[in-house]
C-alpha cells in the first residue's frame, strides 16, 4: 500500500494506517514524508468507481468557492486520496454555515442538464447518469432513478410493494411539484457522508449529478443528520424552496431506498412501500 501510494503522489510516504473498509474498498489514513495527513480508499478492482467520486468532488467545487467539499489529493484506477478531515462535533453554528453553503452549492453554477457527463455510481452499483437532452426532472428521475433500481430490486419486493412504485412512477409528473431547474447535487446524502471537521460540514463520497435540489435534503432526513432542522432552516433562509417541499420528501427518498432494496434484500421493502404511499398522498 506504501508503494502504490507513493507512486500515485509521486511523493514519500512514511505510514499508512489500515480504517477497515467500505462495500468493495479498504479505507486508510496515511502521513506524507511532506508532512500531510491524507485519507486513502483503495480497491484491486473498482474500475470507474473512484474516477466518478473524484470528478464528482470537482464538479462540485466547481460550484463557488465555498463549495463544501474537500480538495481531490489524487485519484488512480484502483485508489483515490483525499485531505486527512479531522472530525468535529457538529455545532449549531457549523449547521448553520452547512445549510448556508449546501443552499450556495445548489444554486450557484447550476447545470444545464439533469444528469452527469460522466458514468455514475452509488455506493458500488451503476447508477444511469445520461443526460437529459431538455426532459424535465419528473421524467429523467423516474427512467433514470426509479426504474432502474425497481427491476433489480424486484426479487427481493412483494407485488403489491412493487405496484406503489409503479403508481408513483405513472404519477409522477403530478408529484414532483413546479419545475426546479438543475442543481448541483452530492446525490448520496446521508449523514455518513457529512464529515462536520472544525466549524463546518464536509461532503464526502458523492454520487453527484445535475439533480433535483430537494433530493439532498430528503436523503439527510432519511437516516438522521445531526443539527438537521438548523440545517434546514438556514438552507430555506438561504435559497428558499417551493411550497410543499416536506411533503414531497418521500418521493425523493424513492430511489436511495430502491437502491438498498438492490445491495440489502427484503430489509427495507416496508420502508419503500411506506415511502411510496406518502408519495402518493
Amino acid at each position: 500500500m506504501r508503494a502504490r501510494l507513493a507512486r500515485l503522489l509521486g511523493l514519500g510516504v512514511e505510514d499508512v494506517r489500515g480504517l477497515g473498509s467500505s462495500h468493495a474498498w479498504t479505507l486508510h489514513r496515511a502521513s506524507l514524508a511532506d508532512g500531510r495527513e491524507v485519507f486513502v480508499k483503495a480497491a484491486s478492482d473498482q474500475a470507474g468507481v473512484f474516477a466518478a467520486e473524484a470528478a464528482g468532488l470537482r464538479w462540485l467545487g466547481e460550484a463557488g468557492p465555498d463549495a463544501p467539499v474537500p480538495d481531490v489529493v489524487a485519484a488512480g484506477e484502483h485508489m483515490l486520496v483525499l485531505p486527512w478531515l479531522e472530525p468535529a462535533s457538529p455545532t449549531p453554528s457549523a449547521a448553520e454555515r452547512f445549510g448556508r453553503e449546501l443552499a450556495a452549492l445548489h444554486t450557484g453554477r447550476r447545470p444545464a442538464e439533469y444528469g452527469a457527463p460522466w458514468d455514475g455510481f452509488i455506493a458500488d452499483l451503476p447508477l444511469d447518469n445520461t443526460l437529459s437532452e431538455g426532459r424535465d426532472w419528473p421524467a429523467w428521475y423516474a427512467e433514470r432513478r426509479l426504474e432502474p433500481y425497481l427491476r433489480d430490486g424486484a426479487r427481493h419486493l412483494s407485488s403489491g410493494e412493487i405496484r406503489l412504485v409503479e403508481r408513483v412512477i405513472e404519477d409522477i409528473g403530478t408529484l414532483a411539484g413546479p419545475p426546479e431547474p438543475p442543481s448541483r447535487i452530492h446525490g448520496d446524502l446521508w449523514s455518513g457522508n457529512v464529515q462536520w471537521t472544525g466549524d463546518r460540514a464536509l461532503l464526502i463520497d458523492p454520487a453527484a449529478h445535475g439533480g433535483h435540489r430537494e433530493t439532498d435534503l430528503a436523503m439527510m432526513a432519511l437516516f438522521g443528520t445531526p443539527q438537521l432542522d438548523r440545517v434546514l432552516a438556514a438552507y430555506d433562509e438561504a435559497a428558499p424552496l417551493a411550497d410543499g417541499w416536506r411533503a414531497r420528501i418521500p418521493l425523493h427518498q424513492l430511489h436511495p431506498l430502491l437502491v438498498h432494496v438492490v445491495l440489502f434484500g427484503t430489509t427495507y421493502g416496508a420502508t419503500l412501500a411506506e415511502a411510496a404511499r406518502a408519495a402518493l398522498g
